[in-house]
């Protein structure tokens, strides 16, 4: 990383506009372009120089990094996920009796924005370190929810209630990339590309061309980090099939 002061690269130099103009149409430009581009008017710039005005573009939010030595230019939003009231009133319980906890909430309607049939029924997803699922589950049963604890897609066939929110308790991957919402801990967008991946039980309405399309247009929509994706996909022993993967759905590996 370079550290970049305010002012200590001049505006002028950077050329904004003219880099936004040549790079236009292109879906993802990567370093070396961007070292071409500038020593086109400065053949003799010297390459640290070039990495700091980079930084200072993606600083600035006219380039976006996406993966390593790769940035698509600054049209896309960050991902920020909707936390419900249910997943705030939880937050509460859990934080009440178990103040040590580690956990992750989300609800697997977040999927819906990228989807065109949309699933009558959504889960919430409570995701606590392995040795705490257990009391996790018991707790949510003394609290009168109808839970589920790291069930198999035959059980949620069998006995998925009618009428009824369902919550679902899992493990937490270790280092798994987290956002935390006012105090929330909940998903990342590169995490929960990873989980409709690797969770097929459970996100089982997300899969086929549903999870293609989703693929697709969370990264047409949002600013993805791949490593981040790639390295939770790693913790998942999904690297190399989600890698394969994101070879077919996505233009902007290139």
């Amino acid at each position: 990383m370079y550290l970049c002061k305010k002012n200590t690269i001049n505006k002028k130099k950077i050329n904004i506009d003219k880099l936004k103009a040549r790079f236009l149409q292109t879906d993802v430009i990567h370093n070396e372009q961007i070292i071409n581009f500038y020593r086109e008017s400065e053949p003799d710039l010297k390459k640290t120089t070039i990495n700091w005005r980079i930084y200072s573009l993606v600083q600035m939010g006219a380039l976006n990094r996406i993966g390593r030595g790769k940035y698509i230019l600054g049209n896309k939003q960050s991902y920020v996920p909707e936390i419900q009231p249910k997943l705030i009133k939880l937050d509460r319980l859990l934080k009440k009796n178990l103040p040590y906890l580690n956990y992750c909430l989300w609800s697997t309607s977040l999927l819906n924005e990228f989807m065109l049939h949309q699933p009558g029924k959504f889960f919430f997803i409570v995701e606590v370190e392995n040795d705490a699922a257990d009391a996790v589950f018991y707790l949510l049963k003394e609290f009168k929810y109808s839970v589920f604890l790291k069930p198999t897609k035959e059980l949620l066939n069998r006995y998925l209630p009618e009428g009824k929110e369902v919550w679902i308790v899992k493990s937490l991957v270790s280092e798994a990339p987290v956002l935390n919402i006012k105090g929330i801990q909940t998903t990342t967008l590169e995490k929960l590309l990873v989980d409709l991946f690797t969770d097929s039980d459970i996100l089982d309405a997300q899969q086929g061309a549903e999870k293609n399309r989703i693929f697709e247009e969370a990264f047409d929509k949002y600013i993805i980090n791949e490593n981040k994706l790639l390295r939770y996909a790693a913790r998942r022993r999904k690297k190399e099939q989600i890698d394969n993967y994101l070879n077919k759905v996505s233009k902007y590996r290139q």
